[in-house]
């Protein structure tokens, strides 16, 4: 038999590639391609449970009622973003200035040129070449001097150089879909090309003498393009809010430390706005896409039904993430950071954040879905939002221009926080944060849609 057995391997390969000429027999992909599991994320296989808080409202509020919807899979983070994974964007905004100020000074060694790409082209604009190593500032003199540029001296801390916030720039861009949603930009597939009088609302940023300068504009929609809005965000996080939300208490050490210090890399970042996660989404698409010959689905926040969907970890009606009606395990230890009473912070050995993955995980082996620090979602808040939303998939979603007035930038905001009482604590519980606001209190973790079945 053994003997046969090349024969009938040529055999097979013979009769699989004697294609039929001038029948339809597609490109042939094949769809055996798995997709990797993205580092330090949890895979949430899809499926459908009630969404909507269980409980009443502690304010006596008129609730959302519940519905059941189904969701998609999706990767999700297993902790909140740490002020460590945070620190690499932040850095890599630092390095990309450094690299870009040489580029644009001459230094060509530091850019990447495509064969199309000539001395010419705007340093502006080219690739930059990461595999360059950056000169120590002891040994080149030009590279120290950018360096001062993005740092100041802080004789409060003992005479050390601290980065200036306010430099660390990120631009990215997103496509306006809910413009070419509308139904007066109807595309007409039949001729190819947009209504005559069709307009798309967008943002656009630019910098103005170190300053940001955000602006909506309105422009004719001719081709996809017209589409794109442009944002500029200081990635750098808030320090200042400890002392701006809790003046009446020492908050200096937090202010001071809480982001720069190593102390503090295992906890997750706060400080950040909803558009600074959202950037940071974008750069961690662009740093993944950037290393790999297929890229993956983009990064981005979860939608309030994937958030609550993963907190329940798959218990249709679960009250908290780890399935039970309390708050307490069964030998009277808490489950959460969070505030178990009236100025008892510490009763769960947290006094403000702690260190993620303190408590144990969920049933998708999800840590820190309650309590620690409420995570932003993309999902715009509405209190009566489940009358409205479908129940596949389901987000209440608006994109604020910068116009817009502040009732329409409010994003949803999930899990409750160290600051909290165990009401917000709840899976379908939800309150809101405006997007262009920071909080001691709020971080964020990401999500990233699922390819395949």
């Amino acid at each position: 038999m053994k003997k046969y057995l090349p024969i009938i391997v040529l055999a097979s390969l013979f009769v699989a590639c004697n294609k039929p000429a001038g029948e339809l027999v597609g490109l042939g992909i094949k769809d055996t391609f798995v997709e990797a599991q993205p580092y330090s994320m949890v895979f949430i296989k899809r499926g459908s449970f009630m969404m909507g808080a269980n409980d009443q409202s502690a304010l006596g509020g008129i609730n959302d009622k519940s519905i059941n919807v189904s969701v998609d899979a999706f990767w999700m983070d297993e902790t909140e973003i740490t002020n460590d994974k945070y620190k690499q964007f932040v850095y890599w905004v630092r390095d990309s200035i450094i690299l870009r100020t040489l580029v644009i000074n001459g230094r060509e060694e530091f850019a990447v040129k495509s064969k199309n790409e000539t001395t010419e082209s705007d340093p502006q604009f080219v690739r930059l070449n990461w595999k360059a190593k950056i000169p120590t500032v002891s040994k080149d003199e030009e590279i120290n001097e950018i360096l001062n540029s993005l740092y100041y001296q802080d004789n409060n801390a003992l005479g050390k150089k601290q980065i200036d916030p306010g430099k660390l720039q990120y631009k990215y861009e997103w496509i306006n879909y809910d413009q070419a949603a509308l139904p007066e930009n109807k595309y007409d597939v039949n001729t190819g090309a947009y209504p005559p009088n069709a307009k798309a609302r967008v943002d656009t940023s630019y910098v103005d003498n170190g300053v940001i300068v955000n602006r909506t504009i309105e422009r004719r929609l001719r081709s996809r393009k017209d589409l794109i809005s442009t944002r500029i965000v200081n990635v750098y996080p808030d320090t200042i809010m400890w002392l701006r939300d809790f003046q009446y208490s020492y908050n200096d050490p937090k202010m001071k430390m809480y982001f720069s210090h190593p102390g503090f890399s295992q906890y997750p970042v706060v400080g950040v706005t909803w558009e600074q996660a959202q950037a940071f989404c974008q750069w961690r698409t662009q740093l993944f896409n950037s290393a790999n010959a297929i890229g993956g689905q983009d990064y981005r926040l979860p939608t309030e039904a994937e958030w609550e969907y993963a907190a329940r970890g798959g218990r249709r009606m679960a009250l908290y993430p780890w399935g039970g009606n309390y708050v307490r395990d069964s030998k009277g230890c808490f489950l959460a950071n969070f505030k178990p009473m009236r100025g008892s912070y510490t009763d769960d050995e947290g006094a403000t954040t702690m260190k993620v993955a303190m408590f144990p995980p969920n049933d998708f082996g999800l840590f820190d879905m309650a309590g620690n620090v409420a995570e932003w979602t993309s999902s715009a808040y509405n209190a009566s939002s489940s009358t409205l939303i479908s129940d596949m998939n389901p987000t209440f979603q608006y994109n604020a221009k910068n116009s817009d007035p502040d009732v329409l930038k409010r994003k949803v905001i999930k899990g409750g926080s160290w600051k909290d009482i165990a009401y917000y604590l709840q899976c379908g519980v939800k309150t809101y944060e405006y997007q262009n606001e920071s909080r001691p209190y709020i971080g964020f973790r990401c999500v990233r849609s699922y390819n395949g079945e």
